[in-house]
């Protein structure tokens, strides 16, 4: 089922009573989530992206926009009769009944012409119950199974009616590092199994570029960019994009162009034809940074760890926003460090330049 957001805004009462303007928490989204896809809503905190799952869903109404199931204008459909799978992220199970209990509750309530045999029910419940590998676990209670177990009760539970769009609401939050690597894999599993349109909102870059076929990063309401994953991370548009992408993250430097040459401090980069002189902001993903005796950038060494699979060599430089940054280096390099310099030359492909002022992307030709 595809799904079309049209001008979609939310505004909420501000509830400064200082600040007579109200507080809007999704303004002008326009996308189209594709049928059988699944799509990253991701974002920090108070971005927005909960709000409009919350209005695809229809647990809100939108203050102006309007929200399509294929052809179908669901804007003032209730939410119950949008056929939509919500999964939260605190899973909402039912503690007094078991895992088929809980996965049978909603097709129990379903009436009129939607009623379901006992037969029917019994075997959807089966069904969804195999898909998410909890067949073994029926008669358990929630308060009996691990938290990811828990998570995966819930997405069966929100599968067992067919919906025609699922909504996970950053159902991975509650669980440790291993659970959550192993659940979100399930999700992807489960996702292209059934192939039902999915929007899976998260705060985790990590989360969303390793699931989602396409992401949209989110801030202040308003998309800064959507595309496929690896698309978004090579190019970003803005800073913002930039810096919230990427683990360890991006490490910003103030730069300047001079003579169509890129310069951190005194050292000279890159060439960047066809830029004119100014000051900018030159963002270098870790894996950039190539260690050479004679590299163009000099820094101060702080540390080098070994990670095992590569090596994060920890610097500083004067001009770098952050007080250290890393690099990350192959471990086979084995490249030593003892006097606490450390020179590299940059990856043209790594290096992102930015507007001071609007942070937008200026581009270049190495």
């Amino acid at each position: 089922m595809k799904v079309v957001l049209q001008n979609l805004t939310k505004k909420f009462p501000n509830r400064n009573k200082k600040q007579n303007a109200d507080v809007i928490a999704v303004d002008n989204f326009n996308f189209e989530i594709p049928d059988g896809k699944l799509v990253g809503l991701l974002g920090p905190s108070g971005c927005g992206k909960s709000t409009t799952l919350n209005l695809i869903s229809g647990l809100l109404q939108p203050t102006d926009g309007k929200i399509f199931f294929g052809d179908e204008d669901v804007t003032m459909v209730p939410a119950e009769k949008r056929g939509i799978g919500l999964v939260f992220q605190n899973y909402a199970l039912y503690p007094h009944l078991t895992v088929k209990q809980n996965i049978l509750f909603p097709l129990q309530n379903l009436k009129g012409k939607e009623k379901l045999s006992k037969n029917e029910m019994e075997k959807r419940m089966a069904e969804a119950a195999a898909l998410v590998q909890l067949d073994t676990l029926l008669d358990r209670k929630p308060s009996e199974l691990s938290g990811g177990q828990q998570q995966r009760v819930a997405i069966a539970r929100a599968l067992v009616k067919k919906p025609k769009v699922l909504l996970l609401d950053e159902p991975l939050s509650n669980l440790d590092a291993r659970l959550r690597l192993q659940t979100r894999e399930e999700i992807k599993r489960i996702q292209q199994k059934t192939n039902v349109t999915t929007v899976f909102v998260t705060h985790d870059q990590e989360e969303a570029m390793s699931i989602s076929d396409l992401i949209v990063v989110m801030k202040d309401g308003v998309i800064q960019q959507s595309g496929k994953p690896q698309d978004v991370y090579d190019d970003p548009q803005n800073l913002f994009v930039a810096k919230f992408l990427g683990n360890p993250p991006i490490n910003v430097f103030d730069a300047e162009v001079k003579g169509e040459k890129l310069f951190i401090g005194e050292n000279a980069v890159m060439d960047v034809k066809g830029l004119t002189d100014k000051k900018l902001v030159a963002a270098i993903r870790p894996e950039g940074f190539v260690p050479s005796e004679g590299g163009s950038l000099n820094c101060s060494l702080i540390r080098v760890e070994v990670m095992g699979r590569d090596i994060s060599v920890v610097a500083s430089h004067p001009l770098c926003q952050n007080v250290t940054f890393r690099a990350i280096i192959g471990s086979e390099k084995n490249y030593q460090i003892n006097d606490g310099k450390i020179s590299f030359d940059i990856l043209p492909s790594k290096i992102h330049l930015f507007d001071k002022e609007t942070e937008k992307r200026i581009r270049f030709e190495a």
